[in-house]
């Protein structure tokens, strides 16, 4: 029995270090396989399932309805994968929001304390958070987006906890210098210029937020994990719950234990540690996640390289976009008259934030798909996706900016009772139109790229679009040809139509057929490294 023999796979042949080389005809592979493996893979071998999949690249990949019933219609393909897709993405718009709200609420009531330096430190607090911490983990998080999405379409079960126990422990490593910083913010606050009373109430609720900062980086890797394996209810059940409890909870921190704008940050850290507990409780429970339980083991310590391969570009991607809309504040202050022109661009800011919430959960759903259909080997499935999603996409935007459009007279009235912003606020709709169907094709098109794969890509393009075209824009409109608030939007939108074109195009130009032979040699090489590792313990 050879225990020195590791298998690669090639453009559909195996190669073996001791010179032999062998097609994929299926008696000689499946004799070779037994020799060499099936030692090691207990009968339940990937190798041979990608090898055999190699042999059907030539022949139609068929989907189960064309199997079942003869040959499908496109219109029932395209009918039954939008099924898929808006069955995840409807649900991961409630787990979004309610995660979203356990900030909003905190802040909400901070401001009826009446305390003015309070309510001012807590908002510039929260938006450093969100900058400095908060995105760089939801990014950082997208990783086990392609990693687990493409092991469960593979089969290969036990690699999700594994990979979920890695990120967490990454995450939380990651959570430490952040906290350090969050712990002299105030002095951050002061280079800049801001209030002493405030940079003070700033970092003290930054302070009390630190818990929150590790609770949120567990619950947003154990969010991928629920998502990865298409299960919704867990995490819609545990959010609105964590939700309905945490208004109590800070209400009762802020008034009744009289803790003020530090009793907000405590009721954060408690809802997500709530939230986090809820899911863990069911992860160990639940027999739904028996073959993909997270168990903390030195296995799983070994794919932190291989998490961060995916984790850095992935942080990148999120937090350039992030991170540009803060620019846009930041510029907002210094234009002519910023009362009015701040107050402008939030109305804008708060109305697509709210809007990104659904294009976000289309994103999330169609990365699952496409990382499970190439972790499955089933590209046309893939591609089947993405085309479903964009068409959506599409539509979504057509819809709400419509429906903008035809509010625009009316929308500012949500935010403000003040005319000059009303009227304003009119002015900015098309551009608002314009940017609500940008933000609508990049959510689908940044969770195709989280599912394939390509996050290093998506880095690469939003820099591009946002600081080295964007930015510049914004500051030359804004600025330099004084269009105030209205050029500093423009400038932004550039950079967001921009960045869905090379997307985009790099969408149509992607092999699927190449990228789920990729996922499959990545996953057939992390198990044969994981098998010899075994075998040298021996």
């Amino acid at each position: 029995m050879c225990f020195s023999c590791n298998l690669s796979v090639c453009g559909g042949k195996l190669y073996c270090p001791i010179g032999r080389t062998f097609s994929c005809d299926l008696l000689l592979y499946n004799s070779w396989v037994d020799r060499h493996f099936s030692h090691l893979f207990n009968g339940n071998c990937f190798v041979q399932k990608a090898i055999e999949m190699d042999k059907e690249e030539a022949a139609p990949l068929l989907t189960k309805s064309e199997v079942n019933n003869g040959v499908t219609p496109l219109e029932d393909a395209f009918w039954s994968e939008l099924k898929r897709v808006g069955s995840m993405a409807a649900p991961m718009v409630a787990v979004t929001v309610s995660q979203f709200l356990v900030q909003v609420v905190s802040l909400m009531l901070v401001g009826h304390l009446g305390v003015l330096v309070s309510f001012s430190g807590v908002a510039i607090a929260t938006s450093f958070a969100e900058v400095t911490g908060f995105s760089v983990l939801i990014g950082m998080a997208g990783a086990l987006e392609t990693l687990c999405g493409q092991n469960y379409g593979a089969e290969e079960f036990k690699k999700i906890g594994n990979y979920t126990c890695c990120a967490i422990v990454t995450l939380i490593l990651v959570c430490l210098p952040i906290s350090l910083m969050w712990m002299f913010m105030d002095k951050i606050l002061l280079l800049f210029g801001q209030d002493p009373e405030i940079s003070d109430a700033a970092r003290q609720y930054c302070m009390c937020l630190i818990p929150a900062l590790y609770g949120y980086a567990v619950l947003q890797c154990l969010i991928r994990y629920f998502q990865t394996q298409c299960m919704i209810f867990p995490m819609v059940f545990s959010s609105i719950a964590v939700l309905c409890l945490h208004v109590p909870i800070c209400w009762v921190l802020v008034f009744k234990l009289g803790l003020g704008h530090v009793g907000a940050a405590f009721a954060i850290a408690i809802s997500y540690w709530l939230n986090v507990i809820w899911l863990g409780i069911y992860v160990k429970c639940s027999s739904a996640c028996e073959k993909t339980k997270i168990v903390f083991s030195t296995n799983a310590l070994l794919s932190i390289s291989e998490f961060f391969q995916f984790a850095i570009p992935s942080g990148l991607m999120f937090c350039f976009e992030w991170w540009s809309f803060e620019l846009l504040t930041l510029f907002a202050g210094l234009l002519p008259n910023p009362q009015l022109e701040t107050s402008v661009l939030s109305v804008c800011l708060s109305t697509t934030t709210l809007h990104y919430f659904i294009p976000y959960a289309v994103g999330a759903s169609v990365s699952t798909r496409v990382s499970n259909e190439l972790g499955a080997g089933n590209p046309k499935a893939a591609k089947g996706a993405v085309r479903v999603v964009v068409i959506l996409g599409i539509a979504e935007a057509v819809i709400v900016s419509s429906f903008f459009f035809c509010c625009r007279h009316i929308l500012g009235y949500a935010y403000s009772s003040d005319k000059e912003v009303v009227d304003y606020v009119a002015d900015m709709v098309p551009l608002l139109c314009v940017s609500v169907s940008a933000d609508s094709l990049i959510g689908a098109l940044s969770g195709i790229a989280r599912g394939g794969g390509f996050q290093q890509i998506g880095a690469y393009v939003n820099l591009g679009a946002y600081y080295l075209v964007g930015a510049p824009v914004a500051f030359l409109l804004g600025f330099v040809l004084q269009l105030n608030a209205k050029g500093l939007w423009m400038g932004t939108l550039t950079g967001s139509v921009l960045q869905v074109i090379i997307l985009a195009v790099v969408t149509l130009l992607t092999d699927w057929q190449k990228e789920a032979s990729k996922a499959r040699e990545r996953i057939v090489e992390k198990s044969i490294k994981a098998h010899n590792g075994l075998v040298r313990k021996f």
